[in-house]
């Protein structure tokens, strides 16, 4: 039997899309935070299904997680964007409506692949969030073409963020990430993963492995 129980509930964002969320509520909580993930690129398959197993596992441990599909995405309404703007409005309809209804008094967000530029760029549009977690976060070249925008949104945050990626990524090589993160502002931390691939870090092989990741961020902070 699992230690969590699973609601689910709609999202309404200021622009009228309505978002389909999961809420993993775990029997015997740990902590009054909530963790809210936020899944890889809509328009490449990315969905909340995908991230089932870490807010499973999360929630094993004692922490509320939510997971929601993003516009265009499953019975999530509106359409989804090319550049990931559109959905960071997704992401802060989902933490005010996290800190109406369930009451944390705090939030770390996590955010997945593409998940993570657009998570990102949410981090210091809500108060309640006190930390950020990258997974896989695209920085590299071609990826920026897409999501370069968001780059200065997280560099700037003074909030404490992790970096955790596969060194065989091949959105972005370690040299690319280090570079990145000398201008980032605040306490930066960095956890690579060796010889794991973009997409097969995004996979349930390594769910347990992200899971502890961000529980030992979560003890830092």
């Amino acid at each position: 039997m699992p230690n969590y129980t699973l609601e689910s509930s709609t999202v309404e964002t200021l622009d009228g899309v309505n978002l389909m969320t999961r809420i993993f509520k775990p029997k015997q909580v740990k902590d009054n935070m909530v963790i809210v993930l936020v899944h890889q690129y809509s328009i490449m398959g990315g969905c909340q299904a995908l991230m089932k197993g870490m807010a499973s596992g999360l929630a094993d441990k004692g922490y509320a997680a939510v997971t929601f599909d993003m516009r265009g995405v499953g019975q999530s309404t509106g359409k989804p964007s090319l550049t990931g703007f559109a959905e960071v409005a997704d992401v802060v309809a989902v933490c005010n409506w996290v800190s109406q209804n369930l009451s944390p008094n705090k939030i770390l967000l996590v955010g997945s692949s593409a998940g993570a530029p657009i998570a990102g760029s949410a981090v210091d549009q809500i108060e309640h969030i006190i930390g950020y977690v990258s997974l896989g976060y695209p920085f590299g070249m071609m990826a920026s073409i897409l999501f370069g925008r968001h780059h200065k949104a997280i560099l700037q945050s003074p909030k404490p963020k992790l970096f955790v990626m596969g060194t065989e990524d091949g959105f972005t090589s370690v040299k690319q990430l280090d570079n990145k993160l000398k201008s980032a502002a605040g306490h930066n931390e960095t956890r690579l993963i060796e010889g794991a691939g973009h997409f097969e870090m995004e996979g349930p092989a390594f769910d347990a492995e992200m899971v502890k990741c961000i529980l030992e961020f979560i003890a830092s902070l």
